[in-house]
């Protein structure tokens, strides 16, 4: 059987803030049965980067993420604004959290982090010769620390499960494949 995309007969929005919509669709299914309470979030596109230093270092931050109460080892990244386009946007937030710029910026990949029940994308970069330009601009909820790895400690902190979200492994892996560090 072929599969086919859902037809939503209609659409009501229950929450609209600026980090986050929800809605509610109603969808009729190739089999038949029509879906009338299906939760749609609408989040904003993100990007993020395997940042490498001119002395091949990759660099990561470490934060505190509410949702999860955990202390977080991630690689940067963060919302794309408005119209931005995906590069400029991690560009930006390259130079907002780390207060380094790089000599190119090349896309590798670009996810979903859950199709399921979300519409976003985020968009991954790999980012080379990275160098120490400005201090860090971080937003008002933004504390984080910038740290740098090499890339055999990258390896071992994602074989010892030592990332935990899961974009930013998604990242790292492609990152990594794209730097031959991995096959």
């Amino acid at each position: 059987m072929e599969i086919l995309k859902w037809k939503t007969r209609s659409s009501k929005y229950l929450v609209r803030e600026k980090w986050a919509t929800l809605r509610v669709d109603v969808c009729d299914l190739q089999n038949g049965v029509i879906k009338d309470d299906y939760y749609v979030l609408e989040y904003p596109n993100w990007v993020n980067a395997i940042a490498v230093t001119k002395e091949h270092k990759i660099i990561m931050v470490r934060q505190y993420r509410h949702g999860a109460d955990i202390i977080s080892l991630e690689v940067p990244g963060g919302v794309i604004d408005g119209d931005e386009s995906p590069e400029a946007a991690i560009k930006r937030e390259l130079l907002e959290e780390t207060g380094y710029s790089f000599d190119s910026a090349e896309l590798i990949v670009s996810s979903y982090p859950n199709p399921a029940t979300a519409n976003n994308v985020t968009f991954t970069y790999l980012m080379l010769g990275g160098t120490k330009t400005h201090a860090q601009h971080l937003d008002e909820h933004e504390i984080l620390e910038v740290e740098e790895y090499s890339i055999e400690d990258v390896k071992k902190l994602l074989n010892d499960n030592k990332i935990a979200q899961a974009l930013h492994c998604t990242a790292l892996f492609y990152g990594l494949m794209k730097l031959g560090a991995i096959k």
